[in-house]
């Protein structure tokens, strides 16, 4: 049995609204769902980050439930808007959200000086994460120097389209961490993600995160054991133990 911290997939409750983005709305996909299918995968998660997607727009309401059900060592990644007051990010911090997610990718607008502002007060206030959903190929100069600038941030999906290796050493020496998520969805070949995983983890053995991306919402092809064992061929046993769970623990539950 396959140990993992999951430190990215989105719970999709029917008790919940959806809101509709770029003409999707997805399944359901429920704690009980998610549990069920990591079990038949023979997948134990001791942990892990539920995300909110774009499909969820600044939703919060499911979070608190979902992350009760789910246990210890579960947190939340949300969306916000810019006005939330502290007030409310401090009792989203009650509830156990431990992130910010800026869905840049799917159309989410906000400037870098917005999301810097927030990135600075979310941290400030309750010391979250930040999370970036973007396309590293397209990014402008002004955007690329404000994810160096942000408190404890993160690069969502491998940064979705192939973009320069330099580029991605780049944040990897920064301490950045890259998420290993959604190889359904991303630009790469999974010939192409052995080799970054191989780059990446030999330029910084902390900085690949491992998630499912569970349920796969528009990807070409939904998580399975395969991903697993893709990692599992490329790198050794020490490596899989920090990529598959002991990198996502020291992120997202040590301050």
């Amino acid at each position: 049995m396959q140990k993992i911290f999951d430190a990215h997939f989105h719970i999709i409750d029917p008790k919940f609204p959806l809101v509709e983005n770029q003409g999707f709305v997805p399944d359901y996909f429920t704690v009980d769902d998610y549990l069920q299918e990591l079990k038949e995968m023979s997948i134990e998660v001791t942990g892990g980050a539920v995300v909110s997607g774009s499909f969820q727009g600044y939703h919060q309401e499911y979070f608190a439930e979902a992350i009760s059900e789910l246990g210890n060592n579960f947190v939340g990644i949300t969306q916000l808007p810019f006005d939330t007051t502290d007030e409310g990010i401090l009792k989203l911090n009650d509830d156990g959200i431990r992130a910010i997610r800026f869905n840049l990718y799917r159309g989410l607008s906000a400037s870098p000086k917005q999301i810097k502002e927030l990135s600075e007060r979310v941290y400030k206030l309750c010391n979250w994460k930040t999370e970036l959903y973007l396309n590293l190929q397209t990014i402008d100069s002004e955007l690329e120097e404000l994810i160096f600038t942000l408190p404890k941030v993160s690069i969502d999906h491998l940064g979705m389209h192939k973009c320069s290796i330099d580029q991605l050493k780049k944040i990897v020496h920064a301490d950045i961490p890259i998420r290993l998520t959604g190889f359904g969805r991303v630009g790469y070949e999974r010939d192409e993600i052995r080799e970054l995983i191989t780059t990446l983890y030999s330029e910084n053995p902390s900085c690949l995160i491992f998630g499912s991306d569970l349920p796969s919402t528009r990807a070409r092809y939904r998580f399975s054991n395969n991903d697993i064992q893709l990692i599992k061929e490329t790198v050794g046993r020490e490596a899989q133990d920090r990529i598959f769970f002991q990198n996502g623990e020291n992120w997202y539950l040590n301050k």
